[in-house]
């Protein structure tokens, strides 16, 4: 293993900017620039020179105009509000579209990526329904539901990796486990595609290998049936299961409402937003130096981040995930 990726992986539902909050829920436009810190202080040293490291933002319940917000942010541009295409920059572009209508209606589970280090090779929007190539909503879901996929190239260290981005239906278990059967499928496909896909640069015509990554609001707790058909899969590992509790940073549950700690409503919280790494075989964690076939990702920390400080303004009802890996090729 001659060449180090280092990787940090961010999950975040930022609540879509609602007309009429809930009780302790404020506007976007004050909490916006809380996500923006946020999503800045953890990739700040990140995505500006190979060897620094990488990163990979995923976001869920993504507007247009929250979108044109991220971006304008973290690209430090300043354009007009909610332009048709939001603005890409010396650091960050994104992928993905509105779920309403393929473009930029509804919400969006966009994928923010470096443009410096890594070039795009393939991007797509499926619909978790029984018509997945167009908008449709499917079985008892409440929402039309999206996954959005990349595959990347980085542009020095020539590796590919593939994410997968998604919000599950809040509403439907009918719904939320035969979308893990679709997102599973996609997951096959594309991994089928781009690791058999020879490159001219590759000694000897050699098979590329991709590694993917799945993050999202999966709208279920470990216990529940999203999360128990991917883990019965065998494809991918949950980074939270990779690293011992006692190397976990932060809180344990995602999803908190806009409701402080001491609130009594404890069973409408969990941990719903998960970071998964894949193929299984070519991942372990720290705890585990057991060998594992090229390329390996080693998992190398998890935490889930604040969505609240002193001055009372919820960053959003969901806290951010962040996993650290190092992929070695």
């Amino acid at each position: 293993m001659s060449v180090r990726l280092p990787l940090r992986v961010i999950t975040h539902n930022i609540r879509y900017a609602i007309s009429t909050t809930l009780k302790d829920e404020k506007p976007w436009p004050e909490r916006f620039p809380r996500i923006l810190n946020q999503l800045a202080y953890h990739t700040r040293y990140l995505d500006h020179d190979e060897s620094a490291g990488a990163s990979f933002i995923c976001l869920q319940e993504v507007l247009h105009s929250q979108l044109h917000d991220v971006l304008s942010g973290l690209n430090d541009v300043h354009s007009s509000v909610n332009p048709e295409h939001p603005p890409g920059g010396t650091h960050w572009a994104h992928i993905g579209v509105g779920r309403e209508d393929g473009q930029q209606e509804g919400e969006y589970s966009p994928i923010l990526y470096p443009v410096r280090l890594f070039k795009l090779l393939n991007f797509q929007s499926c619909w978790l329904s029984p018509t997945p190539h167009k908008p449709s909503k499917g079985w008892d879901a409440g929402s039309q539901r999206i996954l959005t996929t990349g595959v990347f190239e980085h542009k020095a260290k020539k590796q590919r990796i593939a994410v997968f981005n998604t919000h599950l239906d809040n509403i439907g278990s009918e719904a939320r486990e035969k979308s893990v059967a679709i997102i599973l499928e996609v997951i096959g496909c594309v991994h089928s595609r781009w690791a058999s896909d020879r490159s001219a640069d590759a000694a000897g015509g050699e098979a590329i290998l991709l590694n993917y990554i799945l993050t999202g609001d999966f709208n279920s707790l470990p216990i529940q049936e999203a999360y128990r058909a991917i883990a019965a899969s065998g494809k991918m590992i949950d980074t939270h299961e990779a690293i011992s509790a006692e190397r976990r940073y932060g809180e344990e549950l995602t999803f908190t409402g806009f409701q402080p700690d001491t609130d009594v409503n404890k069973e409408e919280k969990g941990r719903i937003d998960f970071i998964w790494f894949g193929p299984k075989s070519a991942v372990q964690s720290t705890e585990d130096p057991s060998s594992a076939r090229v390329p390996l990702w080693r998992i190398e920390g998890y935490a889930v981040l604040p969505n609240v400080f002193e001055d009372g303004v919820f960053c959003s009802d969901h806290r951010a995930v962040v996993a650290d890996a190092v992929l070695w090729v």
